[in-house]
């Protein structure tokens, strides 16, 4: 089966799934949220109208002559896929206003995202049971950068006890539910939730020497890990182990040794990353060896020794369709709004790393993915989506914003931030918003920045490492 990095691909696949409870420890309401959830019909036919309220700014028509432009090349050989990829341009065309933005819709989303914090899940979550930590993170993640102010007192406070619940104590790793089996997404979802409340007492609670010993059980002969003690080896697990690790300052040579060279064999013929050695090239992916490379060591130096830059920018390059704007995951794939950051986030990384790439001409166009994330990817009913035509929900929610983060902002790598101790360099990265000559940005659409190694927002992972690093070192 092909690897998707979507809600089914990160969720723990050992657990019951018989829980239908709201997320948060001592949520008191209930309601019936079925009017939220209800799928928006597929409709095949363009769209004439911006169903968007509110219009921005102007771009420039530098920004926006791509979308004017007739297309010029098109397959005569008609197949399920070309003409899904019709209906998807349709789709797009008729919601891209010429010269124009929507407003980002902020009090839509945020009454929409905290709906996990709040009320009980309707029956058709029962599915993600295994998820929780997920269902906790995307929500809090998206709201961090989106309105802050939403995350009341009461959210925060419920986080600790919620998140803690999915802990395997005799491990001190994470389960995706309570009682659920250790495993590293489920581990890595949940010490980002808990950066995000910024609960020291909680902090506290996690038992990182009997957490490391774990890790070291699901690590590797040849340097990669798997996602649980008997699991699949994948990419994903060595970017879920160390983003884990470096929060809580358990980064050892041991635990990385061999990492860095198992990555560089899953970079593919078409210059990619795959989920594994000979595996197809993926978005999802290349997000994870590229962020698992920055906290392995420098990334100025990282990635170029470990990977072939030149061809991994010419793939990512590939992965901005037209006229949509936004991104696909894979080779001949449609556009998904997740991908504005799991393909995003891979440009802010090597932009933000290797100056050589910045100083290139453009190699790929924030006024674009932009335009895509606010005409396409927001939904009528509150959150994010995938593309006109789907539903919003949490997960696409989380990564479409992150990735308007990435469009709006400039990241870079700057060691001078800190000392260049093992274990810190995913935590020196900078951000200024980005120039208007490059994406121009409204006051009403800006969205946070974020750590673009850890997606999260900006401080929140950088002081719970610091907070461990001030516990010292391990006694392994």
């Amino acid at each position: 089966m092909h690897p998707r990095v979507h809600r089914a691909v990160f969720r723990s696949r050992a657990g019951s799934r018989t829980s239908n409870s709201s997320i948060l420890i001592s949520s008191t309401t209930s309601v019936d949220t079925a009017s939220r959830t209800k799928k928006n019909p597929r409709t095949r036919r363009p769209i004439s109208t911006n169903s968007n309220t509110g219009v921005a700014v102007a771009m420039t028509a530098e920004q926006n002559n791509v979308h004017n432009a007739a297309v010029s090349v098109v397959d005569s050989l008609i197949t399920e896929s070309s003409t899904s990829q019709d209906d998807v341009v349709r789709l797009c065309a008729g919601l891209i206003l010429d010269g124009q933005l929507p407003h980002l819709q902020r009090q839509l989303h945020a009454d929409f995202l905290t709906i996990p914090m709040s009320f009980q899940l309707p029956p058709n979550y029962t599915g993600l049971d295994a998820s929780k930590p997920w269902l906790v993170y995307w929500p809090l993640q998206a709201l961090g950068i989106l309105d802050p102010d939403s995350l009341t007192d009461d959210i925060l406070s419920r986080i600790g006890p919620s998140i803690m619940a999915c802990l395997n104590e005799t491990e001190g790793a994470f389960g995706g539910g309570n009682g659920q089996t250790s495993h590293l997404a489920a581990t890595y979802a949940c010490l980002n939730a808990l950066a995000i409340a910024q609960d020291e007492d909680v902090w506290l609670q996690i038992n990182r020497e009997r957490l490391y010993k774990w890790l070291m059980s699901v690590k590797r002969p040849d340097g990669g890990f798997s996602m649980h003690v008997g699991g699949e080896e994948d990419v994903r697990a060595v970017y879920c182990a160390l983003a884990s690790a470096a929060l809580l300052n358990i980064i050892t040579p041991e635990l990385t040794e061999g990492t860095a060279e198992w990555i560089s064999r899953c970079q593919t013929y078409e210059g990619g990353i795959g989920g594994a050695p000979d595996n197809e090239a993926h978005g999802g992916y290349a997000f994870c060896g590229l962020a698992a490379l920055c906290i392995l060591g420098n990334p100025i130096e990282m990635i170029p020794k470990h990977l072939d830059v030149d061809n991994l920018v010419r793939w990512l390059s590939a992965r901005q369709y037209q006229p949509e704007g936004g991104f696909s995951g894979r080779t001949n794939k449609l556009v998904d709004g997740c991908y504005s950051w799991w393909v995003g986030g891979c440009w802010s990384i090597l932009e933000g790393a290797l100056s050589w790439i910045t100083a290139k001409d453009v190699l790929w166009s924030k006024a674009d993915l932009q335009k895509y994330i606010l005409c396409c990817c927001q939904s009528p009913r509150g959150g994010l989506r995938d593309k006109p035509g789907k539903s919003s929900d949490f997960y696409h929610s989380c990564y479409v914003l992150s990735g308007l983060s990435e469009a709006q902002h400039r990241y870079s790598f700057s060691p001078k931030l800190r000392d260049s101790s093992t274990g810190k360099w995913s935590f020196m990265w900078a951000y200024k918003l980005e120039l208007p000559d490059v994406v121009i940005v409204d006051e009403q659409n800006t969205v946070r920045p974020i750590n673009p190694v850890h997606v999260l927002p900006a401080g929140t992972g950088e002081r719970m490492h610091d907070f461990y690093a001030a516990l010292g070192a391990l006694e392994l």
